[in-house]
């Protein structure tokens, strides 16, 4: 029998044999049903488990994952579980999956589910919640993946003094990475936790207020209405802030930038048959053109590259990421920038590039990189580097004693890299920085040493990417990009440094627990024709 057990023994269970011992081999898993419930049933180290089959981020299918070892990876966004406990051990995601009973009987395998839980596909982690006694506060500021993941990360653990998350935003957090991919969502649909979660475990979350100043000395932040907040420990999570332009114009009523969730429901309503100009031909200009393709009057594209993406992923798939657009009615106009917004009565009219083109416009949104949010910690002493990002250790300490920081106002030590420091801006990463500065402000020592994980959809077709590939120098091509279904490895010093995929799924996920167990991945493998090393 497996580890796992499901509370209450003598609740009504069903019980189904779904397979004979022999079907599996170790290192295999599938996808079985018990009484309508999909089950994922996983062979490994000659012994079985079973957990819930789809993943907790978005119910993306895990069998189709890559399976290493106890942990099996979810092809679409990379979350991974532990197959013997149904833990959530990398993100995105909050939840963990449900665990089932498993026998072996006769040669035939037998899984058990206790029937008040048929219809469960997660598992929310026991918690604790706040205890009045316990006079100690941690502050979180920010309202994004980390802070949310710090704070249920604490729960988990026993923590039971006050937990505060200060947050500019006017919703608790929610699925920032849907904005750019559909902008007109419904508020309920993308808040990550109901307003009854943070009241049964006693986590505050202060909206609409913001914190303008730190004192290491003091134990306390300043907030925007003039109040003081003292902390224990504190939690540095605000993230960073779309970049504006800087050109006359850029100040008239319809030049959007995309923050909030309220940016994102302003882009769709002004957009609606009328003329867009989005500047900035990366991952947030890209989605939000893609989405914009079938309802604007007319979508253009302005970048500074001969092609969108050209030094993240390469010209190749940027060249192919452009014609998917073209053919949806985007206009390109590269190797370009803006000059000038021009209006008339205080109202966007065209967008004057550096070419001379003019473009016709009733809206311009700017996607043209960030800037990291950390402007209130001067005069804290708190260490930044040179692109205002806060410098932390492997242990997401900062130089201040007590003061921790998490996700993309982050500069931290990059494992796959010889800890490098980096500043990524992945919803996954933050969640991963939230969790291990969560494990050491309880003096439960923890380094972050997650794979980068990243994924862009553009007109429904997702190109998802791992690892981090800064200075590669070559890429390396299976499949057919114009076929618009490869696997792409970037070369850095001999060794694949990162992999980008599209329809090639679970290729990127395998290439990512590769990496999380170390192996060194070479270009001689990625050249390979037999790329069997991949299949675990």
């Amino acid at each position: 029998m497996n580890q796992c057990q499901e509370p209450g023994e003598d609740q009504e269970e069903v019980t189904g044999m779904v397979c004979q011992e022999t079907d599996l081999k170790d290192g295999q898993m599938k996808e079985v049903t018990v009484e309508d419930q999909k089950v994922l049933l996983v062979r490994t180290h000659g012994q079985y488990s079973a957990v819930g089959s789809q993943c907790s981020h978005y119910n993306a299918p895990l069998a189709k994952g890559a399976l290493v070892g106890n942990r099996v990876r979810c092809p679409f966004h990379g979350a991974c579980f532990n197959v013997r406990t149904g833990d959530i051990e990398e993100y995105p995601g909050l939840d963990s999956l449900p665990c089932y009973k498993v026998r072996v009987e006769d040669g035939k395998v037998y899984v058990t589910i206790n029937k008040n839980s048929l219809k469960l596909t997660k598992r929310v982690k026991e918690m604790c919640s706040v205890v009045p006694d316990v006079k100690h506060t941690i502050l979180l500021i920010g309202g994004g993946p980390a802070a949310l993941v710090c704070a249920e990360t604490l729960r988990q653990n026993c923590y039971q003094g006050r937990i505060i998350m200060v947050t500019k935003d006017s919703l608790p957090p929610f699925d920032k990475t849907k904005l750019s991919k559909a902008l007109n969502v419904d508020s309920s649909s993308i808040v990550l936790r109901p307003h009854e979660f943070y009241q049964q475990y006693g986590i505050e979350v202060w909206t609409q207020k913001e914190v303008v100043s730190v004192s290491p000395a003091d134990k306390a932040v300043k907030l925007n209405d003039g109040t003081l907040q003292h902390f224990d420990q504190l939690l540095i999570s605000t993230g960073c802030r779309a970049k504006q332009l800087n050109c006359p114009g850029s100040d008239l009523m319809g030049v959007k930038l995309l923050q909030s969730y309220e940016d994102a429901k302003e882009i769709h309503s002004s957009c609606l048959g009328q003329k867009a100009v989005v500047v900035g031909a990366s991952f947030i200009g890209m989605e939000v053109a893609s989405y914009l393709s079938d309802k604007a009057a007319s979508v253009a594209m302005v970048g500074t590259t001969r092609y969108p993406y050209e030094r993240s992923l390469g010209s190749e798939i940027g060249k192919m990421s452009m014609q998917m657009l073209e053919e949806h009615n985007v206009k390109f106009f590269m190797n370009d920038g803006v000059a000038e917004v021009k209006g008339e009565n205080g109202k966007v009219k065209a967008v004057v590039l550096k070419s001379g083109t003019v473009l016709e416009a009733d809206v311009v949104i700017a996607g043209i990189g960030v800037i990291p949010n950390s402007d209130f910690l001067a005069g804290s002493e708190l260490e930044v580097d040179s692109r205002k990002a806060v410098v932390v250790d492997k242990f997401m300490r900062t130089n201040i004693p007590d003061i921790f920081s998490a996700g993309d106002v982050t500069s931290f030590p990059l494992t796959i890299r010889g800890d490098q420091p980096v500043n990524i801006g992945h919803w996954q990463m933050s969640q991963a920085h939230g969790r291990v500065a969560a494990l050491n402000m309880l003096k439960k020592p923890t380094k972050i040493e997650s794979v980068p994980f990243f994924w862009t959809v553009l007109l429904g077709k997702s190109i998802r990417y791992t690892g981090y590939g800064e200075g590669y120098t070559e890429i390396i091509f299976k499949g057919k990009v114009e076929e618009r279904k490869f696997l792409a490895f970037y070369i850095k010093d001999e060794v694949v440094v990162a992999a980008a995929s599209l329809m090639f799924d679970p290729a990127v996920a395998r290439v990512a627990e590769l990496m999380a167990t170390g192996q060194i991945l070479t270009k001689a493998q990625a050249q390979a024709d037999d790329l069997s090393w991949l299949q675990m």
